[in-house]
């Protein structure tokens, strides 16, 4: 049985699973200082209702067993990631790989060692459909 598709994440909230993904389990102050680096942005009060909100949501756990409340993201990043692209695919490409990955990397330049990596899936994926 598989595991249950949580919700798209919004923008704000991406941000705020990049922090929970890079530090583990964190705090909402810990959250706020990660977003906003030494620099006003995101208000304290904003970041708090949005990670309320996101557990509404099943997008984090928070642990209440301390004074201050430590979340932490229900999905790796991986699944997320896999999750969104999937969406993108159907959504935007017609369920194509092809047409994404070209897109993908005619907007932006890969380094060498991302093509690399690309080169290395490609032959990985064509000795699988090889009988």
């Amino acid at each position: 049985m598989s595991e249950p598709t949580l919700p798209r994440p919004t923008d704000a909230e991406l941000g705020i699973l990049r922090v929970l993904w890079e530090r583990g389990p964190s705090t909402v102050r810990d959250v706020h200082e990660a977003l906003n680096k030494g620099q006003e942005g995101t208000g304290y009060t904003t970041v708090l209702k949005l990670m309320q909100i996101m557990t509404e949501k099943g997008l984090v756990e928070r642990d209440e067993s301390q004074r201050a409340h430590v979340y932490k993201a229900r999905a790796t990043q991986q699944k997320t990631q896999r999750q969104l692209v999937t969406d993108l695919l159907d959504r935007a490409f017609g369920g194509s790989p092809a047409q994404l990955a070209m897109q993908a990397l005619s907007t932006k330049k890969a380094s060498a060692e991302e093509l690399a990596e690309l080169r290395k899936l490609l032959d990985t994926l064509e000795g699988e459909e090889t009988p």
